[in-house]
């Protein structure tokens, strides 16, 4: 009798959808720039909605046709396809954290890393330089039109991990490995230019204060390394930016069609 009442309640297309927004509602509110929390909810909910409407008639016949007959399959089968799909958004998601990385090494070295504000992409304290550079990336995401690579992602994630099965856990934990290095290095490169700057400022500034020990380093220092930080942040931030954008694009690549 409950089987039955399930069969009466789901019919096949409506089944469908549910699969589909399943996995297609977690990866939205997950991935970068379509599920930053500075969207709307509403706006991520009616993407995923508009983008399940597209997807079901091209994946709904993955799903087996038995699952509707079977409450326990059913629910398993939700639960994996959420969890696959927080699972890519997440891994997409580091991504994001080279700019982070990038904005607190510029930060330390230009002595603005006490300057912190609440950076909406993350939902925490950041310092303002990271910031800045988290929303101009999620901008220029979007000018760029990268976010229609994330879109096609979400379509062939139903080829890549088939409906029902799971990604491999020591192939899932070498994609991490290999996005959070990645991650890593791409943010040191982006700051290598103050990295640099730093070594030679601190540097100078040690040698004069062992020199002249009454002059007040410091103070005269910190002025010039702000005002010397900004500068070079002007004249690198384009080739910072399309730095960025190529590994983006080069780390979404893996979840498209080859």
């Amino acid at each position: 009798m409950q089987i039955s009442a399930i069969q009466d309640l789901l019919p096949a297309d409506i089944l469908a959808f549910m699969l589909v927004f399943s996995r297609v509602g977690a990866m939205t509110m997950s991935l970068p720039a379509l599920g930053e929390a500075t969207i709307p909810t509403r706006a991520r909910l009616m993407l995923a909605l508009g983008l399940t409407l597209v997807l079901v008639p091209l994946v709904g016949n993955l799903y087996p046709p038995g699952v509707r007959s079977m409450p326990a399959m059913l629910a398993g089968m939700v639960i994996s396809e959420a969890l696959v799909g927080l699972i890519i958004g997440l891994l997409l998601r580091i991504v994001m954290g080279s700019v982070q990385v990038a904005g607190n090494v510029i930060a330390t070295q230009t002595g603005l890393a006490f300057a912190q504000g609440l950076d909406p992409t993350q939902g925490a304290q950041g310092a303002l330089i990271s910031l800045f550079l988290s929303l101009m990336a999620v901008t220029l995401i979007f000018m760029g039109d990268l976010h229609h690579l994330l879109i096609g992602g979400i379509a062939h994630s139903f080829t890549l991990f088939p409906p029902g099965k799971m990604p491999a856990a020591p192939d899932l934990a070498q994609l991490a490995i290999g996005m959070v290095s990645g991650m890593y290095l791409i943010g040191m490169q982006m700051a290598a230019p103050f990295i640099v700057f730093g070594l030679v400022v601190y540097g100078g500034a040690g040698v004069v204060a062992r020199m002249m020990p009454q002059l007040q380093v410091f103070f005269l220092v910190t002025p010039l390394n702000i005002l010397a930080g900004f500068v070079i942040l002007a004249l690198s931030i384009s080739t910072m930016m399309m730095w960025f954008l190529d590994d983006f694009a080069s780390r979404v690549q893996p979840f498209l069609p080859q």
